[in-house]
């Protein structure tokens, strides 16, 4: 099942490049250089390296904007407004804690994307990659025992590349070449003075094994960097060291356990003896004696018992895995562990079980115990009644209550609770429709990269009869998946719809021309990045 398993970051990194540039990239970020098979003949439309400089910060953000467009097309790419929401909530004080120590210059900060993006998949992974994007697989997610163990993650890969790991390893590379190249021209030599080919591959292999081995150990170098520095990042953000050592030692058991390709995490960032014992002797003596959640960690440890069972029921919704999580609690086994209660509840929406849902949603609420779990038990009361609204076995009184937990969501639902009303929008009630759309139009504004906001405002406009309006917010979350092809073709058509209906707000009209004049000069740039340097 594995071998078959399509590589997530392996298939975008085939979309965005060519040649042997993709495959050098590749087991720093985290995949098996060997899961990509590119063209060699091709022609790579990565940044020119000069004489074996670093890459710049623009360089590199150019590079990470190719990655991430193929990654917003695949199908894998998933955005899940709870665990998006969840994911900023750990993320936000790491990278507030790298800034205030240092360890994230301003110039990094304002230049570089910082997105995080989440991948439908099983497998336990986490990958950075140029210019601040990094992503997560939901079955990283899934695994991890707490907020801490995942933000040990988060703040290791944040540090690649706050220590600008891609810019140093093609640098490393590049000043290798040579002596591969020297290999070679030594090696062709001497077969052609013994005229014997085996020579010449033998010397060829030799230099490529000198190379590589060079590669290795600058890379080990990189994972030790990136761990010291991320446990320092980590404790400042209010998360307990020992987040470290018990997703390394959950890690190990898991893969021994079960080495079938599931932990592509752990074949990228080997876990030596050597490594683990590091930031054992870091964690302060006093520290060891101290209860494990006594850092004040941002989430509770019911909190994270909800995201982890969403993603582990998010990563395979076969109706096989979604009947076992739903059978586990409604046959009692399991029935007070909030974790395995939340994923039966979700399974069973997913299920199209309105019986199962309506005897479990009590369950979850019984089980929040603290304000961020009550929040996410709220949130998934709202997001289940609005899957299952149509269904004739819901009670009329359920049905009712959708408007009310629509209302609790907008008051305190944040981004998740905004996109999970405007996705009810079609059975809600006009007043609630039109405050939502207020919302979303705020929201959009200060966040005018959200894709996953802008396509909710476009589809609470087209519950409201404004087909115009939702054309332009399609175009925009087109434009925040780095594709102004796409977007130009929503503005084109908001363009035409406004002609055809005789629209006459000229402060619309303006914005679509002009929004529309953008996209258009973002392609042309993008055209001439991908044309190959002759």
């Amino acid at each position: 099942m594995a071998c078959r398993r399509r590589d997530w970051l392996a298939g975008a990194l085939r979309s965005a490049f060519a040649g042997a540039t993709a495959r050098a990239l590749l087991p720093w970020l985290g995949m098996a250089g060997a899961a990509v098979h590119t063209g060699v003949g091709a022609t790579s439309s990565l940044p020119s390296l000069g004489d074996g400089a670093d890459l710049t910060p623009s360089q590199e953000r150019r590079i990470g904007d190719q990655i991430a467009r193929a990654i917003y097309r695949d199908p894998a790419y998933l955005d899940d407004p709870l665990l998006g929401d969840y994911l900023q909530r750990i993320w936000g004080p790491l990278f507030q804690a790298a800034r205030r120590r240092g360890e994230l210059s301003d110039e990094l900060a304002e230049r570089y994307a910082w997105q995080l993006l989440l991948a439908r998949d099983r497998t336990v992974n986490a990958f950075a990659l140029p210019g601040g994007y990094l992503g997560v697989h939901l079955g990283l997610i899934g695994v991890t025992g707490s907020a801490d163990e995942l933000a040990s993650v988060l703040a290791h890969e944040l540090c690649h590349v706050t220590q600008r790991h891609i810019a140093r390893l093609l640098s490393r590379q590049s000043q290798q070449a040579p002596l591969v190249l020297a290999a070679m021209v030594l090696g062709a030599l001497a077969a052609s003075a013994a005229r014997n080919a085996d020579i010449a591959s033998a010397a060829i292999a030799g230099g490529q094994a000198v190379a590589i081995q060079g590669q290795l150990n600058f890379s080990r170098d990189m994972e030790r960097e990136a761990d010291r520095i991320g446990l320092t990042v980590l404790q400042a953000a209010g998360f307990d060291g020992h987040g470290f050592i018990g997703m390394f030692d959950r890690l190990q058991q898991s893969a021994r356990l079960n080495d079938d390709g599931s932990y592509p995490y752990l074949r990228s960032h080997p876990l030596t003896t050597e490594r683990v014992a590091d930031m054992q002797a870091r964690l302060p003596l006093e520290a060891a004696a101290r209860a494990s959640g006594a850092a004040a960690s941002p989430v509770s440890p019911t909190g994270h018992a909800f995201m982890a069972a969403r993603a582990r029921v998010l990563a395979d919704p076969a109706p096989d895995r979604l009947r076992a999580h739903a059978n586990v609690v409604l046959d009692g086994r399991d029935a007070r562990d909030p974790g395995r209660v939340y994923a039966g509840a979700l399974a069973c929406a997913w299920l199209r079980d309105s019986s199962g849902v309506l005897r479990l949603l009590p369950a979850v609420r019984e089980a929040a115990d603290t304000d961020d779990a009550r929040l996410a038990a709220d949130l998934l009361h709202l997001e289940l009644l609005a899957m299952l609204h149509t269904d004739p076995h819901l009670p009329p009184t359920q049905e009712r209550t959708l408007s009310t937990w629509a209302e609790r969501a907008l008051d305190a639902g944040g981004r998740a609770g905004l996109l999970l009303v405007a996705g009810a929008a079609g059975a809600l009630p006009g007043p609630v429709v039109q405050r939502t759309m207020a919302r979303l139009q705020v929201w959009c504004v200060e966040h005018p990269v959200d894709a996953g906001a802008w396509n909710a405002l476009a589809a609470v406009q087209r519950v409201l009869g404004q087909p115009v309006r939702a054309n332009r917010a399609e175009g925009e979350a087109r434009l925040a998946w780095l594709d102004p092809a796409g977007a130009l073709d929503r503005f084109r058509a908001a363009l035409r719809l406004a002609r055809e209906q005789g629209l006459e707000d000229l402060v619309e009209l303006s914005v679509l021309d002009a929004r529309a004049r953008h996209a258009e000069s973002v392609l042309r740039e993008q055209l001439a990045e991908q044309t190959p340097r002759r």
